[in-house]
């Protein structure tokens, strides 16, 4: 049982800050829609939304802060000064707490002019974490998708998806361009899997059980780019993953950078069934899709 002293509500405010990737720094967000869902009032009222971007490298400063207490209609010289500090605070809070999103919803204004937080969200940066252990130290596991939580423990990037074609992948920009060509062949991929530069025969086993967990995966797309990671162990860790795993769908192997050769040997010379090579990323798209539909 959660219990709060009542509150003299007179106004409600939205008030947060988020990360945009386009401006590629802090933005503080308000409205004066306060109480409801902030997406919902992008879809409906976007001009009720004030954003104020903020530049890392000089901070919040009071020119942001005026530009947030004009945009909202806010004349009271001391109802002003109040929440430009309330609203620099909440800026300190998401910078120093390495965090991806704070929002106050709602925010009230009292009828004596005070500003107070009803309730709030945050949301952290997971890469951050080991800088804050006692942010850590609050993580409810028992909230989080057992088979991603799973895949950070091998230090996997995974993410479960609707479709039928399972992907194996090193680097979120490859992995995008691969689901990409996917839906372009015809396909819809079923997850997203990173496997990262440190990749040994360990963690792509470990990924393709993770895959093979999804009842809908009906083939699955291996492609990587040799770069920090070698072909080669890419290649053990998918003849590792054929002994430890029942892998009854056909996989496509994409092997392409640094000892894509000595890949191709491993697979060619291990004579596996249901293992198809292709050529580049179109050409293992297509059989992927090829081999779902026909799986």
């Amino acid at each position: 049982v959660y219990i709060e002293e009542g509150a003299d509500i007179k106004d409600e405010l939205y008030l947060g800050v988020v990360l945009d990737r386009a401006k590629e720094m802090p933005v503080i967000m308000a409205s004066t829609e306060g109480g409801m869902e902030i997406e919902k009032v992008a879809e409906e009222s976007p001009e009720k939304i004030i954003k104020v971007a903020v530049d890392p490298a000089i901070g919040f400063q009071g020119f942001h802060g005026r530009e947030l207490v004009f945009g909202l209609g806010i004349t009271d010289k001391n109802e002003q000064k109040k929440l430009i500090d309330f609203a620099s605070k909440l800026y300190k809070v998401y910078m120093d707490t390495d965090a991806e999103m704070i929002e106050i919803n709602p925010l009230i204004k009292t009828g004596s002019g005070d500003f107070l937080a009803l309730d709030g969200k945050m949301g952290f940066d997971d890469s951050a974490l080991y800088r804050h252990p006692e942010i850590e130290e609050m993580r409810d596991i028992s909230e989080e998708d057992p088979d991603e939580r799973e895949a950070s423990q091998y230090g996997l990037s995974y993410v479960a998806l609707d479709g039928e074609i399972g992907c194996m992948v090193n680097g979120a920009g490859l992995a995008m361009g691969t689901m990409d060509t996917i839906n372009y062949m015809g396909g819809t991929p079923a997850n997203f899997l990173d496997v990262g530069g440190s990749a040994n025969a360990e963690t792509v086993a470990k990924g393709f059980e993770i895959i093979l967990k999804n009842p809908n995966v009906k083939a699955i797309f291996v492609n990587i780019f040799g770069g920090i990671v070698r072909c080669d162990r890419i290649a053990n860790g998918i003849l590792e993953a054929t002994k430890k795993v029942d892998v009854n769908v056909p996989v496509v192997v994409r092997l392409d950078g640094t000892n894509a050769a000595e890949a191709a040997e491993i697979l060619k010379n291990a004579n596996i069934d249901n293992v198809i090579a292709a050529t580049d990323l179109a050409d293992g798209a297509k059989k992927a899709v090829e081999a779902a539909k026909g799986a």
